[in-house]
């Protein structure tokens, strides 16, 4: 009797272990590539971030030659134009740091045109690979792109294609 309940807990464990969760994978870089809006967003934020390059790095220049048009008018300079003169620069150099931040800074316009650009598209991709979830059963679906950790998973639980195919994408 034993012998048959023992039997009986063990196979109820193999059953139970035998429905184990359901995990799938994608590859984010995959489906950003196959997403023509992501390419189209990806060029326009280079372009500003190029243009915004472009006038900083020209309002950097200024601050430059300020600088060595002061240090060769220097001896020719009285005191109080060498003061004027030095604080210009320094007010020049603190605008061109401002401009910098204003563009390339943690809030700054590029940050922001970027959430406005690629928000849409990563929100598009989370409801596709969420309702993917939803069908198939899925417990947890890993981003194998953006994880180290993962050093071999089998091509057959890459579902890149099904997440576009839902996107509308072939």
């Amino acid at each position: 009797m034993k012998k048959i309940l023992l039997t009986l807990v063990v196979a109820a464990g193999f059953a139970l272990a035998g429905s184990a969760q359901k995990f799938a994978l994608i590859d984010m870089e995959y489906i950003l590539k196959n997403v023509p809006q992501y390419e189209m967003a990806n060029e326009q934020l280079n372009q500003l971030s190029q243009r915004w390059q472009k006038e900083v790095e020209v309002a950097s220049k200024e601050a430059d030659e300020m600088y060595k048009q002061y240090l060769s008018d220097k001896v020719f300079l009285t005191e109080e134009q060498v003061k004027k003169r030095e604080e210009e620069i320094v007010a020049k150099e603190q605008e061109t740091t401002e401009l910098r931040y204003k563009y390339f800074g943690p809030e700054g316009e590029l940050y922001k045109k970027r959430q406005t650009l690629m928000k849409p598209i990563q929100d598009d991709i989370y409801n596709a690979v969420k309702k993917l979830s939803e069908e198939r059963g899925y417990q947890a679906i890993f981003d194998r792109a953006s994880s180290a950790n993962i050093i071999y998973a089998s091509p057959r639980i890459d579902v890149s294609n099904e997440v576009l195919s839902k996107l509308g994408y072939k």
